[in-house]
């Protein structure tokens, strides 16, 4: 007899899932009867957090959902802020969970990981969440999931399946999974609308936020065909190639960038909330638009949030992209000495004369990352190099630089993301770059790296403490309570762990450790002391 659990991995198999995140508990081991069965991978995390946030990494990575097996309960309550993290940035993400037996729900009988309702919990931080309750829906809701990942703006789905129905026959049940819709396409008049009012703009910008994050070529035609100077959101660092003349970074919320916003005549904005987390970092409510707004987006809701657009058109970012640059025609004479370019290098040059001084020990770290891992991943955690690198560090490629500074802003994201970014693009160097506070959140992960094969490298940036909220308290004038945190021994718990440790003593010396952990089989750990000499 095939049961729902056995079916449920031969269809996930199906969609092209090769990797489950889970912990194994009494309400979801059925689950995993027919795992032996698929050429699907089983990775388990020390915590349902951890499954989240590595799913989270993997789909970052890959572009695929991450995929995670959560137990009833208190499972669900863990994962939660792992969903909220993907939640706000876009994130595909399908967390499968048990729930009690379907003549049990609702009673608060004082079960085993009885919660009143796991829908109710999720539902804020989730595309949709379902109950199967019986075996013959699971194509069809497995379908929907997918084509929220696929044909919508991606992210988290929950499908709880009660204990009785993950063991009912599925022998029956028909193996058809539907069509997945393709993103879509922009109305026309819509296209022609923007495409008018951009060929007569003197003065065009373009904002690029995550939902270009696989449109790098159709992005790079249209800014150069505009002649635009270009920002982007931390998600969609490395769309543009790195150096590019138009090019402004990640540095909206600083003045030069804001002026630029502001003396723009038209403004598109492609698959970006426009959110404060990447607009208006200093939350001094001063980024402010106020000419024309193209907004395009996979999300109907988005496109009039936080700004309120002249021409808004649904649609997927690339798609959109390439229609307006055929529309456009023969577009501005862009050049490195054209006048897009000259208005984005005088932005760059205020930017540069402006970088705080207390990024200058942070920035010789990130340079030091890029030139001896050009290729890298930093998969980073709300620590002060991963604030100042959301500025100052320039992607190689998409998908290569996130964290949780963005959205949600979660600690203790670094570790399991890296993990989850490893299994994903087992080629590249994946780097964690956390702080010593946000690594306590996770610090159980490194086992689930080495158990995995995952050989990441842990870049530890030691403040021994909640270093950021410590300034911030302080420029406030609130007394420092609770910042200055214990600091454990984390060259002997990454060694307890079964990974290598080391500390840097100099950037050459980092240089050096890098490169031999790069190489490793398991996982590393360079702590960097905020406040070494060689940072100085």
């Amino acid at each position: 007899m095939l049961t729902c659990g056995e079916l449920l991995v031969e269809l996930l198999e199906g969609f092209g899932v090769d990797t489950v995140f889970g912990i194994p508990g009494v309400h979801t081991v059925e689950l995993y009867r027919g795992l032996p069965n698929t050429r699907i991978r089983h990775i388990t995390p020390r915590h349902e957090q951890g499954a989240g946030f590595m799913a989270d990494g993997y789909a970052r990575v890959s572009g695929k959902p991450g995929v995670c097996f959560i137990i009833t309960g208190p499972g669900m309550t863990n994962i939660t802020t792992a969903m909220g993290q993907a939640y706000a940035d876009s994130i595909p993400m399908l967390v499968i969970s048990s729930v009690n037996n379907t003549e049990q729900l609702g009673m608060g009988g004082g079960r085993l990981h009885e919660l009143p309702s796991q829908r109710n919990l999720v539902s804020g931080v989730a595309a949709f969440s379902h109950t199967l309750m019986r075996p013959d829906e699971l194509p069809e809701v497995l379908t929907r999931a997918f084509a929220v990942f696929n044909g919508a703006r991606p992210r988290p789905v929950h499908i709880e399946i009660p204990i009785d129905v993950i063991t009912a026959p599925a022998d029956h049940v028909r193996r058809k999974l539907g069509a997945l819709p393709s993103r879509p396409g922009p109305a026309a008049e819509a296209i022609a609308s923007a495409a008018e009012l951009l060929k007569n703009a003197k003065r065009p910008l373009v904002l690029l936020g995550g939902g270009c994050a696989d449109a790098g070529a159709d992005a790079l035609r249209l800014v150069e065909a505009l002649d635009a100077p270009t920002a982007y959101t931390i998600n969609a660092k490395g769309v543009l190639p790195k150096d590019h003349p138009l090019a402004l970074g990640c540095n909206q919320a600083w003045v030069p960038v804001r002026q630029m916003v502001l003396e723009s005549d038209v403004i598109l904005a492609i698959g970006t909330e426009l959110g404060e987390t990447d607009y208006d970092v200093v939350f001094d409510g001063n980024f402010r638009i106020e000419s024309t707004l193209i907004r395009i987006d996979i999300d109907a809701e988005q496109l009039n949030r936080n700004y309120p657009a002249d021409v808004a058109i649904l649609s997927d970012a690339g798609l959109a992209m390439k229609a307006l640059v055929a529309a456009l025609g023969q577009g501005a004479a862009f050049s490195a000495e054209s006048a897009g370019s000259q208005r984005a290098a005088a932005v760059r040059e205020q930017l540069d004369a402006q970088w705080p001084e207390a990024w200058n020990g942070q920035r010789k770290v990130l340079e030091t990352l890029q030139r001896t891992l050009p290729d890298l991943i930093v998969a980073g955690d709300s620590t002060q190099p991963v604030y100042s690198g959301n500025h100052l560090f320039e992607a190689t490629r998409p998908r290569s630089w996130f964290n949780s500074a963005t959205g949600y802003g979660t600690l203790g994201y670094g570790l399991p993301a890296a993990i989850g970014a490893k299994l994903a693009a087992p080629q590249r160097p994946v780097i964690a770059l956390i702080g010593d506070g946000g690594i306590q959140f996770t610090l159980p992960e490194l086992a689930s790296a080495v158990e995995a094969g995952a050989p990441i490298i842990v870049l530890l940036w030691n403040n021994s403490g909640y270093g950021e909220i410590k300034r911030y308290m302080k420029n406030r004038d609130i007394p420092t309570i609770g910042v200055d945190i214990y600091t454990p021994d984390f060259q002997g718990l990454a060694k307890a762990f079964g990974c290598n440790a080391e500390k840097a003593e100099s950037l050459d010396h980092l240089a050096e450790l890098l490169q031999t952990a790069a190489k490793a089989d398991r996982p590393t750990v360079i702590e960097v002391w905020e406040h070494a000499e060689f940072l100085a």
